[in-house]
């Protein structure tokens, strides 16, 4: 019996499932997100009340600081947000509008609004669709899911889209009115995030 088409269509499988796989298991150090200077992709996302939010359309009233966050679990996540409310009002100063995005499902954000008390808009990343755009979309290791789930609370299989249990690279973009990134802070390291005065910065730049 002539095995052969069964072993190439294997093999095909194999090669065009991989690069999907690899994607779907790599690890934060793999992730290199998108570089100052290039093109912002482009997106409509989910908010919190059900209604859609467009990138294309929130840029043609002011630069956007976009903030990937892993979670309402996630302490660093909520400190830094909490950081981000406080100091909002000099951000919108400077013209731009503040924008967190998570692949917790809407009912979820709501949790993140509560103990951050942030004001400004969060996004449902439904498939990971935007931060796999972004490139900061990674996965945690086993003992890190096991600590996030136990621990935290954070139930990734039943918050996100799947049961991939990805997450964002806690990442800060900012992007000016010409749809390209003007800055960014990215960091594999999650404790490490943007800080009010290097966003201040940046905005400043672009005036």
């Amino acid at each position: 019996m002539n095995n052969l088409p069964i072993i190439v269509t294997i093999l095909t499988f194999l090669i065009f499932t991989n690069p999907i796989m690899t994607q779907n298991t790599r690890s934060a150090k793999e992730a290199k997100g998108l570089e100052a200077g290039v093109n912002a992709p482009d997106f409509i996302a989910t908010v919190i009340n059900g209604n859609n939010f467009s990138l294309k359309d929130a840029l043609t009233e002011g630069p956007v600081v976009l903030v990937f966050y892993r979670g309402h679990w996630c302490p660093v996540c909520n400190k830094h947000l909490g950081v981000l409310q406080d100091s909002l009002q000099y951000i919108q100063n400077m013209g731009a509008k503040v924008i967190a995005i998570s692949p917790e499902k809407p009912e979820l954000l709501a949790k993140t609004t509560e103990k951050t008390g942030a004001d400004f808009t969060i996004l449902y990343d439904e498939g990971y669709r935007i931060s796999d755009a972004y490139d900061v979309t990674f996965t945690p290791g086993g003992m890190d899911r096991t600590m996030y789930n136990t621990f935290l609370g954070a139930n990734l299989k039943e918050a996100h889209s799947d049961d991939s249990q990805r997450l964002p690279i806690p990442a800060t973009f900012v992007i000016g009115q010409d749809g390209k990134i003007a800055w960014r802070h990215f960091d594999p390291d999650y404790k490490k995030r943007s800080t009010v005065s290097e966003i201040l910065d940046a905005l400043s730049k672009m005036n």
